[in-house]
């Protein structure tokens, strides 16, 4: 079998960051999300189990077949917008709206209405917006030193060191050596674990007018913009040529399936992405996919056993979780870095595409990426000379 012919320890330590990273950045903006929703104890671990299951499958089954890395994640953006939007709406109301969300999201994917827009974005603001959207872990890794410096140089030590020796697994030396310092450090939050499966929770949809011009439309714009657009410019970066129209319907398609019970949205992955299609995940560009594979498997443990796993997470040191994120990307912000600015024709739009980006600037709640490359296209545009 060719996965297990590919298969190799440095894109499996690559699924398990992308994980690592994608949670315990966002959880707790998912969490507040369905807090807000409405959603008790039970309906929650629902949510978690739909959305790790959604995510796994949509890992898993896209990267197979197409092999090449395909990494999904759930719209943190579309979360922080639900925990103010869905006031004064019903937890049914809420659902009904992510159905609805779901199908703008399939029909402008499986009608190439999405890919033939974002067609039209060049590679060198696509990896000036990849750098500008990484930046900012790249930085958290080091501004880490401030709080824990034993740990966080003892992490850049091992992989700068086992660069040089076997840089197929300098990644996974940063992490066992932040994970043994962090032990020793007694860092480590580790309290009894209970293994609990999560307990599925149907929410009969229902529809009204302040759910779907407060909730479905900005879902939909926020999960497509400040997601889907960077999620595509990492893929384009990174060289993969993934066909966007069937991965982006697909996606809007698992989330109508699994959104009565609380899969809000499932878009493309940018910044967890960029983890399992870096040089980290193999030197081999071809065997990559492995790496979105495993993480894929991951996230369907994350959605089966959604409470241990979050208990388990927490159980890291944020410093740790910093610092092996800013590691892991080291080498894609570079890659991206050196693109972006190649061309000598688009350096200043491409450079204007990664500081906007990097700025970390909301408007009309979507984010900079979106942003960006609305800043870069409009500086190319008027760079170029006049007909």
């Amino acid at each position: 079998m060719r996965l297990i012919r590919d298969a190799s320890l440095s894109a499996l330590v690559a699924g398990f960051v992308t994980v690592l990273v994608g949670f315990t950045s966002s959880a707790v903006i998912v969490f507040q999300a369905a807090e807000a929703a409405g959603a008790g104890p039970r309906e929650i671990g629902s949510w978690i189990g739909a959305l790790g299951l959604g995510m796994g499958l949509t890992c898993i089954l896209l990267s197979l077949r197409y092999r090449m890395p395909v990494v999904t994640a759930w719209s943190t953006p579309g979360a922080a917008m639900l925990i103010t939007a869905t006031s004064g709406v019903s937890l049914s109301q809420a659902t009904g709206a992510f159905l609805l969300s779901a199908v703008l999201i399939t029909v402008s994917g499986f009608s190439g209405l999405f890919e033939r827009m974002i067609g039209r974005i060049p590679v060198s603001l696509a990896s000036g917006l990849l750098a500008g959207v990484l930046l900012r872990f790249g930085l958290d890794a080091f501004a880490a030193i401030g709080t824990r410096p034993v740990l966080v140089l003892a992490m850049l030590c091992a992989y700068l060191s086992m660069r040089r020796l076997q840089p197929r697994y300098a990644v996974l030396a940063a992490l066992a050596v932040g994970l043994l310092v962090a032990f020793f450090d007694d860092a480590l939050r580790l309290g009894p674990l209970k293994l609990a499966i999560a307990e599925p929770v149907f929410t009969m949809p229902s529809l009204s007018m302040a759910a779907v011009f407060g909730v479905a439309l900005p879902l939909f714009v926020v999960t497509m913009a400040s997601q889907n657009v960077p999620g595509v410019a990492v893929i384009r970066a990174s060289g993969y040529s993934v066909p966007i129209s069937p991965v982006i319907g697909w996606t809007g398609a698992v989330t109508f399936l699994l959104a009565p019970f609380g899969a809000f949205a499932l878009n493309l992955a940018a910044i967890t992405a960029a983890i399992c299609m870096g040089r980290e995940a193999h030197e081999d560009p071809s065997r990559r996919y492995v790496a979105a594979v495993a993480a894929g498997g991951f996230y369907l443990l994350l959605g089966l056993f959604g409470a241990t796993v979050a208990a388990l997470f927490a159980a890291f040191p944020r410093e740790l979780v910093l610092a092996i994120a800013g590691i892991a990307l080291l080498g894609t912000i570079g890659n991206g870095l050196a693109v972006a600015v190649k061309d000598e024709s688009q350096r200043e739009p491409a450079l204007i595409t990664f500081l906007v980006t990097a700025s970390g600037l909301t408007m009309f709640g979507i984010g900079s990426a979106f942003w960006g490359l609305v800043a870069g296209a409009i500086a190319l545009r008027l760079a170029r000379p006049a007909a």
